[in-house]
This record gives C-alpha cells, sequence and structure tokens, in this order.
C-alpha cells in the first residue's frame, strides 16, 4: 500500500559526559567518592559484593529455624554478626560470612560540604541502614541523602534523613549502586540550600547495615519462601535469548517449560495471605525481549501477582501488579490479555537486563486447587500471534538483541494482533486494485488503431507493470522485487500522462524523439527519489501541459515562418487591439480544427476526478480510491486522444509549404496552357 502521509527527518545527538573514573564526580570531576568495600574470606572468593548470596547458595546453607535473620555491620574494625529472633543452635558457615569497611574510622566533614559514597547491593535484601555514633549531640545536624544507581542532590534524591539521632532506613532496596552523601547542617539556618560553608569541622563515625535473610527466606520476619529460577534455553529458538525458567531445588523437570506452584506457596497459619517470591536473571543483550507469566487454575484463581525490578515487590512498592480483576494497564511495557476467571496470561515488554522478582499472594489455605506457573523470556508477543514471523536483530552498538514481527498482508501492528482486513476483504481488494489497470486497454486499443506504436508500447507497459505491483503489494504474486516493481510502475505511469501531452502536439518526429528524452529523464528521476509525494501528479502534469505548448509553438513557427513585428513598438493600444484580435481568432480557429471539444472536456473532468482520488487516499479507503485512480487516469488519455481530429493530424504542414513555394514563380514569364 501507498502511504503518502508527511515525512520529517530528525537527527538526533546525544552527548554523554562524565569522569573517567567512579571514584570522582563533578562538573571538574574534583570531588571524590569513596567505596564502600565489601569482601569475604578467602575460603570463598566468589562473592563479588555485599549480599552476594545465589540461589544456589542459599538454599545450602545450614540453620534449622526458618526465622533465622542475620544483620551484617561494617565498622573499621571488622564484621559484627547479629541474631534476631532465632532458636538456631548451628552456626552460619564462616563462608557465607561478609566483611564490609571505609577507609577511615572517623569522618571529618566541614560545614557546607558534601561527603560521597556508593555501595553495591547486588542481591535482595530486606532493608538498609546508615547510623552515624561518636556524634555530639549539641553539634550540627548530620543529613544524609540516598539515590538508586545516580549522585543524590538536596533536591532530588530517593531517601533523605537527619541521622544525628535516629537511623535512615530503607526497606527493601532495589539492586543496583546507591550513591550517598552526607553533608552537616547548622540547626538554626532554616534555608538549607542557601548556607554559607564555614570553617568548622565536624567528625563522626558511620554505620552501614544491610539486612538479609539465609536458607532461601524472606520477608519482613523471613517466614515467606523465596526460590531463584534458572534459565533453559529453547532449543531451536527463533531469536537468540528465548529461554524459559524452572525453579533450581530440583522439584522441577528442566524438560517441562511449568511447574506446578502448590508445592513452592509459602504456610502461614496466623495470616489470611501469603507471599512466595520467586527471582530470575534476565542476560545481558537480551533488552529487547519480553517476559511473559502465565498462571493457570483448575479453579478460581485467587492469586495476585506484583513484579519489580532489582528488589521484593511487596503491597506497596511494585512495578507491575495484575490479578484476575484488576492490573497496572496503564503502562505501555505490561499486557494482561485473555485472562479469565482460572487463567492469568501476562507480558513486560522490553525488560531490563538484570534481577525481577515475581511475589505471589495468596490465600494461606491452597490444598484444594491446582495451578502450573510459566515464566519465559521471548523475542515477540504471542509468537505473532501466528499471523506473522519473528525476527531478530543488533542495535547499533552490536551488543543488544531486539525482536519484531513482519506480519502478512491481513494484519498489523507489532504483535500482528490487529487485523487490516478479513480474508473475504482482501480478495476484493486485490481484485479491484489488480483488475482496475485493464482501463489502460482504452488508450492503447487507440494508439494501436492510429498505428502510434510507440504510444501503444507505453500505455500497455504501463497498465501491466501497474497490476504487477499491485499484485505484489496485496501478496499475491511477485515476479520481480517490490521495489523495481514500484519503480516501473510510477515511471511508466507518469511516461504515460506527459506522452499523451507529446502525441497531442503534431510535431516532427525530430522534436518529438527530443522531447521524449528529456522527459524519460525527468521523470525517472521523480519515480527513483520520491515516487509516493503527492507533488509528483502536479509535477508531471506541468510537465506534460510544458510539452504540448512546445510542441504548437513549434508547429505555429513552422506553419507560419515568419512573423513581421513593426520595428518600434506602438504604445498607442487603440491601434494595436485590432491586430491582437485576428491573432487570438486564428489561434482560436487553429485549435478549434485541431480538437474536438466534448472529448477535450471529458478528459480535464476524468483528470480532475483522478486527481482528487489521488488525494483522497488513506490507509482505510486506499484500495477503492486508488482503483479509481488507475480507471480515471487512464480513461482521461483515451479522452485526450480522442479529442483530435485525426484528418488534421494526417496532414503535414511541410508539404503545403513546399506547395507555396513550387508556386511562387514570377508572374513576368509565360504560363503554359
Amino acid at each position: 500500500m501507498i502511504s503518502r502521509g508527511k515525512a520529517h527527518l530528525v537527527s538526533t545527538r546525544i552527548t554523554v559526559r562524565g569522569c573517567a573514573t567512579s571514584a570522582f564526580w563533578g562538573p571538574y570531576c574534583n570531588q571524590t567518592v569513596d567505596m564502600i568495600g565489601c569482601s569475604q574470606p578467602s575460603i570463598d572468593n566468589n562473592s563479588r559484593n555485599l549480599l552476594d548470596l545465589k540461589a544456589e547458595r542459599r538454599n545450602s546453607l545450614y540453620t534449622r529455624e526458618h526465622n533465622r535473620r542475620i544483620n551484617i555491620l561494617s565498622r573499621p574494625n571488622g564484621l559484627v554478626e547479629q541474631e534476631v529472633a532465632s532458636n538456631a543452635t548451628t552456626l552460619v558457615r564462616m563462608e557465607n560470612s561478609i566483611s564490609c569497611s571505609i577507609s577511615n574510622d572517623s569522618i571529618c566533614i566541614r560545614q557546607g560540604d558534601m561527603k560521597f559514597y556508593f555501595l553495591d547491593v547486588v542481591n535482595l535484601a530486606l532493608q538498609f541502614k546508615i547510623t552515624a555514633t561518636n556524634f555530639g549531640a549539641l553539634g550540627p545536624s548530620l543529613i544524609c541523602y540516598l539515590r538508586h544507581n545516580a549522585f543524590p542532590q538536596r533536591d532530588l534524591h530517593d531517601y533523605s534523613g537527619d541521622i544525628s539521632h535516629d537511623p535512615l532506613v530503607v526497606k527493601l532496596p532495589n539492586i543496583g549502586r546507591w550513591y550517598i552523601a552526607i553533608e552537616t547542617v547548622n540547626k538554626t539556618q532554616t534555608n538549607v540550600t542557601a548556607s554559607t560553608p564555614v570553617l568548622d569541622t565536624t567528625c563522626f563515625s558511620l554505620k552501614w547495615q544491610l539486612t538479609g535473610c539465609l536458607n532461601g527466606k524472606t520477608g519482613t520476619n523471613c517466614s515467606w519462601e523465596a526460590y531463584g529460577l534458572h534459565r533453559v534455553p529453547k532449543r531451536s529458538p527463533s531469536v537468540p535469548f528465548e529461554s524459559y525458567y524452572v525453579p533450581t531445588d530440583g522439584t522441577a523437570s528442566l524438560e517441562d517449560s511449568h511447574f506446578y506452584l502448590e508445592q513452592f506457596l509459602s504456610n502461614s497459619s496466623h495470616e489470611q495471605f501469603a507471599w512466595t517470591y520467586f527471582f530470575l536473571d534476565v542476560p545481558q543483550g537480551s533488552a529487547g525481549a519480553l517476559i511473559h507469566v502465565q498462571l493457570k487454575s483448575d479453579k478460581d484463581l485467587n492469586y495476585e501477582l506484583y513484579s519489580k525490578y532489582g528488589g521484593l515487590p511487596s503491597n506497596d512498592t511494585w512495578d507491575y501488579y495484575a490479578s484476575r480483576t484488576s492490573s497496572s494497564n496503564g503502562s505501555v511495557f505490561f499486557s494482561l490479555q485473555n485472562s479469565t476467571d482460572s487463567d492469568m496470561d501476562l507480558s513486560i515488554f522490553y525488560a531490563k537486563e538484570g534481577t525481577w522478582c515475581f511475589g505471589v499472594k495468596h490465600p494461606s489455605d491452597t490444598a484444594n486447587s491446582q495451578t502450573y506457573m510459566s515464566i519465559s523470556l521471548q523475542g515477540c508477543h504471542r509468537n505473532c500471534n501466528q499471523k506473522g514471523v519473528c525476527h531478530s536483530s543488533v542495535d547499533e552498538s552490536g551488543l543488544t538483541f531486539y525482536s519484531f514481527c513482519t506480519c502478512d498482508r491481513d494484519h498489523g501492528g507489532f504483535d500482528c494482533s490487529d487485523e487490516l482486513v478479513s480474508p473475504n476483504g482482501h480478495i476484493w481488494q486485490s481484485v479491484f486494485l489488480i483488475a482496475s489497470n485493464g482501463a489502460a486497454i482504452l488508450p492503447a486499443f487507440w494508439a494501436l488503431r492510429q498505428k502510434a506504436f510507440a504510444e501503444w508500447i507505453l500505455y500497455t507497459s504501463s497498465g501491466i507493470s501497474s497490476a504487477l505491483y499491485h499484485s505484489c503489494d496485496v501478496g499475491t504474486w511477485c515476479i520481480l522485487s517490490f521495489r523495481v516493481l514500484q519503480f516501473l510502475d510510477f515511471w511508466l505511469s507518469f511516461m504515460a500522462v506527459v506522452g499523451t501531452f507529446i502525441y497531442m502536439a503534431t510535431i516532427d518526429e525530430v522534436s518529438k524523439r527530443a522531447m521524449h528524452t528529456a522527459v524519460f529523464i525527468l521523470t525517472a528521476l521523480l519515480a527513483a527519489t520520491g515516487a509516493t509525494r503527492s507533488a509528483n501528479i502536479g509535477i508531471v502534469i506541468a510537465i506534460g501541459s510544458v510539452g504540448l505548448l512546445m510542441g504548437w509553438l513549434l508547429e505555429f513557427s513552422t506553419a507560419r515562418r515568419f512573423i513581421c513585428w513593426p520595428s518600434r513598438i506602438n504604445l498607442n493600444m487603440p491601434q494595436s487591439w485590432p491586430s491582437l484580435r485576428t491573432l487570438f481568432q486564428i489561434t482560436l480557429e487553429m485549435v478549434n480544427k485541431r480538437f474536438r471539444w466534448i472529448f477535450l472536456l471529458l478528459g480535464f473532468m476524468t483528470l480532475s476526478f483522478a486527481a482528487i482520488s489521488w488525494k483522497l487516499e488513506s490507509n482505510n479507503n486506499y484500495w477503492i480510491w486508488h482503483s479509481i485512480w488507475h480507471i480515471t487516469i487512464y480513461t482521461s488519455s483515451f479522452f485526450f486522444l480522442c479529442s483530435m481530429r485525426v484528418s488534421t493530424r494526417n496532414s503535414s504542414p511541410e508539404s503545403n509549404y513546399e506547395l507555396t513555394r513550387q508556386d511562387s514563380m514570377p508572374r513576368s514569364e509565360p504560363r503554359e496552357t
């Protein structure tokens, strides 16, 4: 289908400026950023940072009770492990202990300045706490700002608080890099942003505490089950990153793309609802994929599904939410389709690379139902709904794959779910667009009867090429590539219009060949550089009109040979009117002898209808208006050709001139009788 919508050329330039290393920042890269370093004893060097406890390791921890919680305090003098609400007697193995430290025991900040730190949280945690110690009660306030994956500012941050007396606690922090800014502010100041730096320096100590659960548990009291999902690549995937996820504890088969949910749900006897968490990793390079989650039960589905990137979802904090009755469908990156009372089907488009967590909120008693859950990483939504083919490509950097659907001729949309035309409508549209080119028979038959073989070939080729082009466009049959057929269709159509005008100018063959050569070049450029532009129809008609006018001028100058004009311009207009009126009358008589006015009028009317149908074409009515365009443009050529008086065209003006030259003999010579 030809789309003649407005085209806009957009150029984008993105400039990213930063410091050479993460240890400095600021407009001039002169402000230091200290890393809160975390390390483990040499017995286990697999972990990189704080709370780097993978799913396999969590299942191997030795504890007797599930309500055990570990707090890790970062102090310069080493690791401190605290046990909260636990009756366990078996200690945690030391290979799972993590120690953190900062460069100096005491931190000194001048009033008005800021000190920056960053801490990498690489696994799900319950809370993150910052506490200030060795800080004078009568001193200035100590303000702490936190921001995830970005530097905090006084007026732009995620969390902030005065840690002079109470610690700053972040519940369920996201995985990633947390930047921390510390500054001292005089308690008597009311405007923090307008504070003037003073030379007073305050020293204090900080405690960094991150809390997490062990033994595959999570939640506020470490009472909910948490499972890591293992990614299994699909066999013969259509895109490189297609895969599905199953639990890693061995109860689910790696051959099955789904698992039964009830065997993994948390038990709770004192609460009405319980939570079960599943977390998975989206690999690097697959940010152009989508996460597809499906829940299907044999009874009414009483589950609610929460998802969050880089952290634990809850009732208050989540990225996407879905249940049997409602969902967070306000985002363009989330889709909940074909859900019933016993089935829930959702997709998260363009999932970020990293850790995703899915929380299932369910009733405490789920013994009487059987539900299976499937989580997969797919390239195209619903595999293009079986109405297209899923393809993959690589972005400009070459580091990320993305996928897209190539739909069939009857469907559209990003997942081929929009029906553009019904099967019966497709048949009718194909018939109209292809068969309407049969109107080219009218001017071709007229040219053949008049033995104008060049014009006959032009009209016939134009009709055949247009039919082949639209046959390929509607998906019926492509004899050549689409671009070649489109070029031939438009180029020969332009030539048919201009050739009709040139044919109407009865000039000698030498001048006609010169005009045709120039028109060949101009129309080929139009068809190659912008065939579908609406302005082309006006340009082509203008070229044909200029060719017709030039032909008439050549013919008129050949017939008259020479017109005597006075050597001086007569400014007396009343005296010049008779000569102009005579010239106009002669021209009108010549045009009247050359053309039949009724056919000329019909030709201009059908040409106007062709221009209107070209302008009215849109995505919805393209097939009908473009079919009318085919009929009217060829019919207008037929009427213009019929408007010419054949007898006048066959008479040669040059023969009359020869006759005149032979008769012009001296009158004094005697004539033979």
